[in-house]
């Protein structure tokens, strides 16, 4: 079994059953978005998968809570709680959005930036590339849902 854990300098080492040791190893999930708590792969600094994991609920605990740790200091996708105001119905159109970060103004190019998620979840893509997820779109507010009905 292979073993993860942290050096003097808090990266992540993992040493494989063989005793093959990789340091600075890195998380990354497999399907971030649509499967966030599936299969995942541990990388070198060269970006090379060190260690495949189908199933991370699988590994020991003390393992699981290194990688879960590092996943959460790496994972930037900001909650959608309430849209304030939509510029333009048209696109691109400005929408500025109460997140579970604080008030933001994002571009929103196409219609096709809205995605739907297997699970339900809304997946909305910014003019820059940053990702912003509405977890549950039935229980926004009736002025948001009203919003969002309109670019869906």
């Amino acid at each position: 079994m292979p073993m993860l854990e942290r050096d003097a300098h808090g990266r992540l080492v993992l040493t494989r059953a063989d005793g093959t040791r990789h340091d600075d190893v890195h998380p990354v999930r497999a399907f971030p978005l649509s499967d966030a708590d599936g299969a995942l792969s541990l990388v070198g600094p060269d970006g090379h998968e060190r260690l495949w994991v189908d199933d991370p609920a699988a590994l020991p605990e003390p393992m699981r809570q290194l990688i879960d740790e590092e996943l959460a200091a790496r994972t930037f996708v900001p909650r959608i709680q309430a849209l304030v105001a939509v510029s333009t119905f048209n696109t691109p159109s400005d929408w500025t959005v109460d997140t579970d970060r604080g008030r933001h103004t994002l571009v929103l190019n196409a219609e096709e930036d809205i995605r739907r998620l297997p699970d339900g979840r809304l997946l909305v893509t910014d003019r820059h590339g940053i990702a912003f997820v509405i977890t549950r779109p039935a229980e926004l507010d009736r002025r948001s849902r009203r919003l969002l009905e309109r670019f869906l």
